[in-house]
Formats: C-alpha cells, sequence, structure tokens
C-alpha cells in the first residue's frame, strides 16, 4: 500500500495544472468572502455566546446545498454534503471573539460592547483571527462544491464555538460530533499567524501546539500586625519563597529536552499596608507538549508549595491549595507527520514552493487538537496562514519592529491575501485527500 505522502505525489502533477483555475476562482469568489470577513469581524461574539455567528455560517452552508445541523455543543455547526463513495475529510474553524477593545485604527474595526458572564462590561474583537478562520471555511466549501466533478466522498464541515476558553471542541465531540454526524478519515484547520507575511503558510509535523492548563494556588498563613511580624506566618513571604521556587521545577526536574513552561501570571494578596493578611491567591499557566511532562509539573506544584508551607511551621490541614481547572485543560495538538506532510505536498503545489515553510512548535494551545485524541485515533493537521501585511513584515524585519500579536488590539490582518491564500490551501489539501489512492 502507498502511503499517504506517496499518493499526494501522484496527484502533484494533475493538480498543478488546475492551480491556475483555483487561483481564478478564489479571485472572483474574493469579493464575496471579504464582505462575509468584514461582517463577522464587526460583529465578534463571546465564548459560548457566538449565536448570530453560528446562525450566519449555518446561512452560508445551506445556501451551498449542505446538510446543516445548528447548536451542536453551544452555538457549532455541523455540515455535511456526499459526494459519492470515498473518504470522509472534516475542515474546522473556530468562531468565537475575545473580550478586548479594538485599537487597529480601521474603519471597519469592531466597536461592540457586551457583558460577560461576569457581568461586566467589555468590548470584543476577533483579536486571535477567527474572523479569517471562519471566512476562509466557507470560501474552501464553496470552492468544493464547485468542483464536486472532482472529488467524491464526504466533506464535513464544523464551525466550533468557545475555542478560547477551551470548551467548544470537547462540548462537540460529546455531542456526538464523530457518531451521530460522520466519522472523519482526516481533520484539517487553518489558524492566523502574526508573525508570518499573508500569502504563505507554514506547517509544523509533530506537535505544533502545547497542552495548556490554568492552576490556582491559595496560599495560607497567620495573619496579624505588620508590626508584630514574628507572632504571623506571613502568606506573602510563603507565597513569594513559592514564585521562586516553581522556577526550579522546569530548570532542575523536568528533562531539558523536554518543553516546560510555568508562568505566575497573577498575585494577590493583603489589603493595607500594616496588616499581614491570612493568604495569598497566585494564578499559573502551564504549558508542555508531552503528557508525562504535564503530569510532572502539577505534581511538583503540589510537593513544593506542601513543603514551603510545612517549613514555614504550617501544620499539614493548613498547607497551599493547589486547584487545576481540569474543565479549561486542553491536550498539545499533534499534527500526524504524514497527513502534515501530505498537506504541505499539495499546499506548495498550489501555492509553489517558496511560499510554505516549515513552522517551530510553539507554547499557544488550541482545542483543534482534541479532535485527534478520541479513541478513532483520526490524524488532524492544522497550518498558520499568514496575516501580516508583506510590506509592514518586511520593514520589521529590517528594523527590528515588533508586530501586534494574537490576541492584541492592534492586530489587523492583511485579510485580502491572507483570505485567497487561506482558501487555495484548504482546497488544495481538501481535494488531494480526497482522490488519495
Amino acid at each position: 500500500m502507498k502511503t499517504l505522502l506517496t499518493s499526494m505525489a501522484l496527484l502533484c502533477c494533475v493538480h498543478h495544472a488546475a492551480a491556475s483555475d483555483l487561483a481564478s476562482a478564489v479571485n472572483q469568489s474574493l469579493p464575496k468572502l471579504e464582505a462575509l470577513y468584514l461582517h463577522l469581524h464587526q460583529n465578534p461574539e463571546l465564548s459560548m455566546q457566538e449565536k448570530q455567528t453560528g446562525a450566519r455560517l449555518a446561512e452560508e452552508l445551506k445556501a451551498l446545498g449542505f446538510d446543516v445541523t445548528e447548536r451542536v455543543g453551544g452555538y457549532g455547526v455541523v455540515g455535511l454534503m456526499k459526494n459519492g463513495d470515498g473518504p470522509t475529510v472534516m475542515i474546522r474553524a473556530d468562531t468565537d471573539g475575545l473580550p478586548i477593545i479594538e485599537q487597529t485604527g480601521k474603519p471597519y474595526a469592531s466597536k461592540v460592547r457586551v457583558k460577560d458572564a461576569n457581568n461586566n462590561m467589555v468590548g470584543v474583537m476577533h483579536g486571535c483571527g477567527h474572523d479569517i478562520h471562519m471566512a476562509s471555511f466557507i470560501g474552501a466549501a464553496e470552492q468544493l462544491v464547485k468542483n464536486k466533478n472532482q472529488w467524491q466522498g464526504t466533506l464535513m464541515m464544523v464551525a466550533q464555538p468557545a475555542e478560547e476558553v477551551g470548551a467548544g471542541a470537547k462540548a462537540m465531540l460529546k455531542e456526538g460530533l464523530f457518531s451521530k454526524f460522520a466519522k472523519p478519515d482526516h481533520v484539517l484547520g487553518l489558524h492566523v499567524s502574526a508573525s508570518l507575511p499573508a500569502g504563505k503558510v507554514a506547517i509544523s509535523p509533530g506537535y505544533a501546539l502545547a497542552n495548556v492548563d490554568s492552576v490556582d494556588i491559595t496560599v495560607k498563613g497567620q495573619g496579624g500586625h505588620g508590626a508584630y511580624p514574628h507572632t504571623t506566618i506571613d502568606p506573602i513571604v510563603l507565597a513569594s519563597r513559592i514564585v521562586l521556587g516553581i522556577q526550579t521545577i522546569t530548570s532542575r526536574e523536568i528533562s531539558p529536552l523536554k518543553p516546560s513552561v510555568i508562568t505566575v501570571g497573577s498575585i494577590h494578596g493583603g489589603s493595607k499596608h500594616n496588616i499581614i493578611s491570612n493568604e495569598v491567591k497566585l494564578q499559573l499557566t502551564l504549558r508542555s507538549y508531552d503528557r508525562e511532562v504535564r503530569d510532572q509539573q502539577i505534581a511538583a506544584l503540589r510537593r513544593l508549595t506542601k513543603g514551603v508551607a510545612l517549613s514555614a511551621g504550617l501544620t499539614p490541614d493548613q498547607a497551599p491549595v493547589v486547584h487545576v481547572h481540569e474543565s479549561e485543560s486542553i491536550p498539545s495538538t499533534y499534527n500526524a507527520p504524514d497527513l502534515a506532510n501530505a498537506v504541505t505536498a499539495s499546499i506548495k503545489n498550489e501555492l509553489g514552493a517558496e511560499n510554505v515553510v516549515k513552522a517551530e512548535p510553539v507554547m499557544a494551545g488550541e482545542d483543534f487538537g482534541l479532535y485527534g485524541r478520541t479513541d478513532d485515533n483520526i490524524p488532524i493537521t492544522i497550518f498558520w496562514l499568514g496575516g501580516v501585511e508583506p510590506q509592514a513584515y518586511a520593514n520589521a524585519q529590517t528594523h527590528g519592529i515588533s508586530l501586534p500579536s494574537l490576541h492584541s488590539s492592534k492586530f489587523a490582518p492583511d485579510y485580502p491575501l491572507a483570505l485567497k491564500t487561506g482558501v487555495r490551501a484548504m482546497t488544495a489539501s481538501a481535494l488531494d485527500l480526497f482522490n488519495q489512492k
């Protein structure tokens, strides 16, 4: 049996001839896709609130002829199109925005203000490029429908909510995404990059994104008057020792060959200059690729914090409380190497080898990885889609200028070029997967 990559290579000569046809077709559809992008950008919705976004994507898929189911795992949307016998290819896009007040200065900037889950008034912005993801998703669906004579199988379009809080993929899978609808043979996704010029694509075979865990630590103490510290056990001092001690978990306990990040993002304690408080609260983010490293990080945090407390004279029942937000935890994203290499070959053939580069793994997280971690062990691949205006990227490289990152209030992708590239890359990849031998 030929490998997936070998099968893809056999298609290159055929697909190359059609590449210019696909580029031309995408150019013709671009005005409509840009209008969709601008609508989505100006009407972002927070995680778990994507009602109108889901409805709009469902409307777009229905208009293309898909069998559409709404409100899957919240406001998720599943569109199915059966086109004869063949593999099932799933394409996924995430739909939620972020609680950010946009400061790009663009005439189409989001002006949305809503109340979040805590009843706070916040701005909302697609600061992570999900609007690009959705418009590219619809663009690829359109091209695949127009070219049904070039493929056979089942096309599965999944618009997933709540990626930013790590809940959407879990909810859709729990609701039977792979049992009630279809079990894909391949799962594809893309993500905009704020450090790659528009027109280019980057792919990382193997680990691409990290395990992500949010951890709260409550450090207990015995409070009192700031003038009499000897009568207290100061939790601020204990918390300070813990923060410093945490730095040795990665540097001295975990193999230097295995990536690990433990960041203390928040520390709160005390209420007044001369009062020693009873507790301090820490908030941490943990990142890794290997599941064993993730478990080692958490075990070390529990051991270290307890040891610091006991050394200060606290009793075991006064040990710090280490709480891992398991419901928010997401696993690392592992791009199946054969699939990643095949997708790389397809995109190189469509865009030109000079526009496809190998990406390094990053410590950001994405719940896309969950689609490859079911009992079905389905191969998945997500690739980076350049979003930076090429001249701005060149200037930044020349002059050492920092570009706005993802989740920045000033992140504004070069959406016409990014959309065109994303649609061509995703369409070409799907076509080749449908036609593998």
